[in-house]
């Protein structure tokens, strides 16, 4: 299992913002955006990465792993973090570059191509916004509970959250999984890299996860209007986790965005299909 290289990167303001880089050193870097609760060792196709010549570029959300925390972050701040990251490896004059995302950091993903720095945009099992309206009314009462808590009362869901830990994460995931996610999630070597991302992702007392999740329950704020790069929403078939609709109301706020479902798949897309992941990477940045 590859750890790639560690990088740190310094903001205008002081900051660090750690990161890794996975495959060929001339590789085309992708960004890759992880989600809930996970720091930068989280990877996908890391064994076809030569194949499609393309470098993986990622990063500690502030208060995740070593990056530095940033008590007041928002998502567009976080987007900003995610340039600035990215600018200092690949040159100012990288104004834009292909992103993957995948579960909760999709909504980053979104950040990212609103604020024009995404050539394009891969959403892999992309976590849906729960307090849209469309979205919320898809949903039973259990599932927008703690949503609804961080828009009426902020501070009573940072409480709920703050008890989360690595493991609790680990046990919710690989639970309320398929039996087919289940197994995958749970085999090596990617328990192992999932292992070390959450332990990166929790942190600092888990400051980075909570922040994420508050600006993941209550409403975005992301101008969809203005995502003008390709956008692919992929599903799994059998994922019933991260969307009741399969992405089907996003892909109707986004004008560029296509949607694609794979049968016989689940949550654990990303890394069952990553050479797909990345043929459509490569197809919509051309």
């Amino acid at each position: 299992m590859s750890t790639g290289n560690e990088v740190m990167v310094e903001t205008r303001e002081g900051r660090r913002l750690a990161g890794r880089v996975y495959g060929p050193r001339d590789g085309d870097p992708v960004l890759f955006i992880a989600g809930a609760g996970m720091g930068k060792s989280m990877l996908f196709g890391e064994q076809v990465l030569p194949r499609h010549d393309i470098r993986i570029l990622t990063m500690d959300r502030p208060g995740m792993g070593a990056s530095d925390p940033e008590p007041n972050r928002t998502m567009t701040d976080t987007a900003e973090d995610y340039r600035t990251f990215i600018q200092a490896l690949l040159g100012t004059e990288a104004t834009s570059v292909p992103v993957v995302a995948n579960s909760q950091g999709g909504m980053f993903g979104l950040a990212l191509a609103a604020l024009g720095f995404a050539t394009a945009l891969v959403l892999v099992s992309p976590a849906d916004e729960t307090q849209y309206p469309a979205v919320h009314d898809m949903l039973p009462p259990e599932n927008t509970q703690l949503s609804d808590l961080a828009v009426s009362s902020p501070d009573d869901a940072r409480k709920v959250l703050q008890d989360f830990s690595a493991k609790s994460m680990e046990d919710m995931v690989i639970s309320g999984s398929t039996a087919k996610d289940s197994t995958f999630y749970t085999s090596e070597p990617f328990l192992t890299r999932y292992r070390q991302a959450l332990s990166e992702g929790f942190a600092h007392d888990g400051a980075g996860y909570v922040q994420d999740t508050m600006l993941a329950m209550r409403p975005w704020r992301i101008n969809m209007s203005a995502v003008r790069c390709p956008v692919s929403i992929l599903f799994g078939e059998d994922d019933r986790v991260h969307s009741p609709d399969h992405g089907l109301v996003l892909q109707s706020r986004i004008a560029t965005a296509t949607r694609r479902l794979f049968p016989g798949e689940g949550g654990s897309l990303l890394w069952t299909r990553a050479g797909d992941v990345l043929d459509i990477v490569h197809a919509l940045a051309k």
